[in-house]
């Protein structure tokens, strides 16, 4: 298969087309395959999570999958990600915690993009070890969508599973869900007994709550993102504002303010809470959310999220603000 979706291939938009096309791909992925071994960067995300499901239904134990926990991902997802492939799809999964080599390596960098390299190369190094304890595997699976394939050859944005591979990774590609737009794959995903949670989930930047620790990343302000980010996707199921916001998040930088709390002078960090609506991420306008939700989302997340004492949501459209802050 190329690069270059055929204009005749029909949208997959139910479950009977999904169907279809998982049946078609199982084919393909084991005439590619056939006995070997093939590798799988398994983030939790739609795609590479669509990508290994559709593998495990294909080729079984042939695959084995690696979840790099490197500390800057969303409240529940790394769990998420061994209880869905290692408990119920029975995969072969390696799980490595990471979380203080990255933090480590981290410590004091208050630079965005520095940050964003030192994230990107460190997962990468962290993937080479895990892989080269592997014998024989011969195939590199990834979960490249057809967005990410336009977006670099249009030089729009760089993507790290187009053409961004360690030359010395001498592994063949497969890439079963290339030729699918987002929408597409979440059909697919659901079709092959994904949970919700995982298919819906929202985008999220690579270098994860990394981006969103503003400034020099430390373990406290980091899970000041966590927690707060866990009880602002909480209220927004809950108040049927989920699937309906395209984006929404915590932020918590790298300054501090005074407050009052049981009588007493505090001096904590506020939390930024973050909702856009989008159709290409080009331009971004604020969702109108109703007082009744913000002030439940401030009061549970004073309540509940420790070193923070005020909460601010921010009304800035794309342009002129970008929709993350770093």
């Amino acid at each position: 298969m190329n690069n270059v979706r055929p204009e005749n291939m029909e949208r997959i938009v139910n479950s009977t087309l999904a169907k279809a096309f998982i049946e078609e791909q199982i084919t393909e992925i084991r005439n590619q395959v056939g006995s070997g071994k093939v590798l799988l960067a398994l983030s939790g995300g739609v795609d590479s999570s669509v990508c290994a499901a559709l593998l495990i239904k294909a080729i079984g134990k042939q695959l084995t999958c690696i979840h790099v926990n490197h500390g800057l991902l969303r409240k529940g997802e790394p769990e998420q990600v061994i209880k869905v492939f290692r408990d119920e799809m029975n995969a072969n999964l390696v799980y490595v915690d990471a979380v203080d080599r990255f933090l480590d390596k981290l410590a004091n960098v208050s630079e965005p993009e520095t940050k964003r390299k030192i994230i990107g190369a460190e997962f990468i190094k962290v993937f080479e070890e895990e892989a080269r304890k592997l014998d024989g595997v011969k195939f590199l699976a990834q979960g490249t969508i057809y967005p990410d394939i336009l977006e670099s050859e249009k030089g729009v944005k760089a993507h790290h599973n187009v053409g961004g591979l360690p030359e010395d990774l001498k592994f063949e590609l497969v890439e079963p869900v290339k030729l699918l737009f987002k929408d597409e794959v979440r059909v697919v995903g659901r079709e092959l007994g994904l949970p919700e949670s995982m298919v819906d989930r929202q985008p999220f930047p690579g270098p994860g709550l990394g981006v969103r620790c503003l400034g020099a990343i430390t373990r406290d302000r980091l899970e000041a993102v966590r927690e707060s980010d866990a009880v602002l996707r909480e209220e927004f199921a809950a108040n049927g504002l989920q699937g309906k916001v395209w984006q929404y998040f915590t932020i918590v930088p790298d300054f501090k303010s005074t407050g009052i709390s049981d009588g007493k002078r505090t001096y904590a960090y506020p939390v930024i809470i973050r909702a856009v609506n989008t159709r290409d991420a080009m331009q971004a306008t604020i969702e109108e959310i109703p007082y009744a939700v913000l002030h439940k989302i401030t009061d549970r997340i004073l309540k509940e999220v420790k070193g923070v004492n005020r909460v601010v949501y921010d009304l800035t459209p794309k342009p002129v603000g970008t929709i993350e802050w770093e």
